[in-house]
């Protein structure tokens, strides 16, 4: 497998590593918790060994990462339950036309035929994310590569927050809750990672499967409350959301650090459009931690810094580095690593 372009993103990653010290804010410093999100998608293709070197080498404290399941009960790393068009390209060199089939559906080999090493050029994705330098002959990998990836760079700190990709809405493109939730915490605990990953989800049924089946791993309960644009809490409507476990946010005053609680997760991790400084310090005083997603302007991660937040998922770790240690805060250390 060919990576071109790698030696300068790993430069890219190093340039990015002077450390601050200081404790200007409460929740901030050693105990801050600074994730790339998909690995840091604002800076090297999502989701991929060389997007979680990049980070390693950059200097962050947890990988944040996406899982699907393949027929042949491999865990893989992918936002999508299917083959994204916007960076997948064939063994021709071609970006496919539409989505491709469901992960459950192939077998790990046959995913090993794609390219996901570049986004589609002209794609909405591509305009939203300029700065992202693509590599070719990139594969998508198994969350056992991640975690070999980690174990090869020598960081014994870093953390993992691992989402699985299923919504109830589509039970017709993932596995179900269950079996999902069974292959990851598998996989955490032949690589004996259980005291440093997390397994998150917008759809709470896999969050309490895990808290049934491995109670040492812990659990974030992701939220969305966009108006037409995806609300998987669905405060002030009738019945319980489908998205929440069977859960209802209004018997809880419709309160979402509440049913946070409820469900048994440690961490809150709310869209960042969607909380509030008053929600920080409900959630807190329930003894969650609260990590939003995806912050990716300085003016923002500033801002969420104030009202105390315990972390931020990003797209831009190397601002939200440059953030902290201008604010005289502790950053993570660099562990560089080749893929």
């Amino acid at each position: 497998m060919i990576f071109h372009g790698l030696a300068s993103l790993l430069a890219l990653s190093v340039a990015y590593t002077a450390p601050g010290l200081g404790a200007a804010y409460a929740k901030a410093g050693p105990g801050f918790d600074l994730q790339a999100h998909r690995g840091g998608r604002g800076l090297w293709p999502e989701n991929t060994l060389v997007s979680f070197a990049g980070a390693l080498s950059l200097g962050v404290s947890t990988l944040e990462l996406d899982c699907a399941v393949t027929r042949d009960g491999v865990v893989v790393i992918s936002h999508d339950p299917l083959l994204n068009p916007d960076i997948t390209r064939d063994e021709k060199g071609h970006f496919l036309e539409t989505h491709g089939a469901p992960f459950f559906t192939l077998r790990y080999e046959d995913i090993l035929r794609y390219d996901v090493g570049r986004i589609k050029p002209g794609s909405a994705y591509a305009k939203g994310f300029p700065d992202q330098q693509g590599v070719d002959g990139l594969r998508v990998p198994r969350l056992a590569d991640v975690f070999a990836l980690v174990k090869k760079s020598g960081n014994t700190a870093i953390r993992f927050n691992i989402e699985t990709k299923i919504t109830p809405g589509k039970p017709e493109e993932t596995l179900a809750p269950e079996p999902f939730a069974e292959a990851v915490v598998r996989v955490i605990r032949e690589a004996r990672m259980e005291q440093r990953a997390v397994i998150q989800s917008f759809d709470w049924r896999t969050l309490a499967v895990v808290r049934r089946i491995a109670p040492e791993i812990e659990t974030a309960a992701l939220t969305t409350q966009r108006p037409g644009g995806g609300d998987n809490v669905q405060v002030g409507q009738p019945g319980p959301s489908p998205s929440l476990g069977g859960l209802d946010v209004d018997d809880f005053g419709g309160s979402v650090p509440k049913v946070v609680k409820a469900i048994g997760a440690r961490y809150w991790s709310p869209n960042f459009n969607d909380f509030t400084a008053a929600q920080v310090k409900e959630a807190q005083g329930l003894g969650l931690l609260v990590v939003p997603w995806t912050v990716n302007e300085p003016a923002d991660m500033e801002k969420f810094l104030g009202w105390g937040v315990d972390g931020i998922i990003t797209d831009r770790p190397d601002r939200l580095r440059d953030v902290l240690a201008k604010k005289g805060l502790t950053l993570p250390k660099p562990t560089p690593v080749r893929p």
